[in-house]
């Protein structure tokens, strides 16, 4: 790894036993020359400093703050690994990730789909320290009816009012009523074990639907995430997940040299105006429980044209 900049401090790693099956992930990975998706900590060396304030972010992101990182570097630099080893400390801290490449066809801003298909991707994509390969949105939705459940049997009372109780900062969120509302909507097909309503309120969690109409007709709400909303339904993700018992969401973008390549001037200029928009809400405080890591080369921040 080589002309990788983050921001560095001094750190320290301390030894941890090595389970055989991550052992065995980990060496049939480097055989076959990938970054390996699990146990990237015992390959990983050199990077005490940077590590060090991923593990901080970690912890301002626990806490209820947020933080925002550009992993900078040319091809070959290490970003994908460092990455993928954030996303292995933040699981082992108990947060919520979210992963996808942006590309022409998923990007941070767009008009005809494209910023809704990011979001989807993030959301196919999300995995927890128990569902590390991915597809983990369904048993968080489920980690906060059980959580609720919990609570409520302990207090006596009827979960579908401790539920809506736990659901009302969400929905004081921009874009949150109709999230809240749908997560209603999954703990009724869940109690009554339908498999089809669960579906339909995943499918809409995903942003995969393209219809109002539809999602009105399936789930009686009156609006979808769409490309203009994709932002704050990560801010609303991020306070979801910890009302279900984690730490926090992180949100990691790589490949972000794509937006540097869009065509259209315009374009590029609202996915920039959108990062922008991201790191003022974090420095002023605006998001909770959420990070945000891009990943890049050097022509990523040194768009002129």
């Amino acid at each position: 790894m080589t002309n990788l900049s983050v921001a560095a401090s001094n750190g320290t790693r301390t030894a941890e036993k090595i389970k055989p099956k991550d052992r065995d992930r980990v060496i049939q990975a480097l055989r076959a020359g990938v970054v390996p998706r699990s146990g990237i900590q015992l390959v990983q060396v050199g990077r005490a400093g940077e590590v060090n304030q991923v593990v901080q972010d970690v912890k301002r992101i626990a806490d209820g703050g947020s933080a925002v990182r550009f992993i900078i570097g040319d091809y070959g630099a290490g970003k994908t690994f460092f990455l993928n080893l954030t996303r292995s400390i933040a699981m082992q801290s108990k947060l919520v990730v979210a992963h996808a490449d942006l590309s022409p066809d998923r990007r941070l801003h767009a008009s005809g789909g494209q910023a809704r298909s990011l979001y989807a991707e993030l959301m196919r994509n999300m995995a927890t320290r128990t569902k590390q390969d991915g597809g983990a949105l369904a048993s968080v939705v489920e980690r906060f009816i059980m959580e609720t459940q919990a609570s409520a049997k302990a207090s006596g009372r009827k979960i579908g009012d401790v539920i809506q109780e736990k659901l009302l900062p969400i929905q004081e969120l921009v874009s949150g009523y109709d999230f809240a509302t749908v997560i209603e909507y999954y703990w009724r097909a869940f109690e009554e074990g339908s498999e089809s309503g669960k579906a339909a309120a995943l499918r809409w969690l995903r942003g995969e639907y393209t219809l109002k109409t539809e999602a009105r007709e399936a789930l009686g709400v009156r609006s979808i995430i769409d490309d203009a909303s994709v932002y704050d339904y990560l801010k609303v993700m991020s306070r979801f997940v910890t009302l279900a018992g984690y730490s926090g969401f992180l949100v990691m973008l790589d490949e972000c040299v794509n937006l540097f390549k869009l065509v259209s001037a315009q374009s590029r200029n609202a996915n920039y105006e959108q990062i922008l928009r991201i790191v003022n809400d974090v420095l002023q405080g605006s998001a909770e429980s959420l990070g945000v890591y891009f990943g890049g080369t050097p022509e990523f921040l040194m768009d002129s044209r």
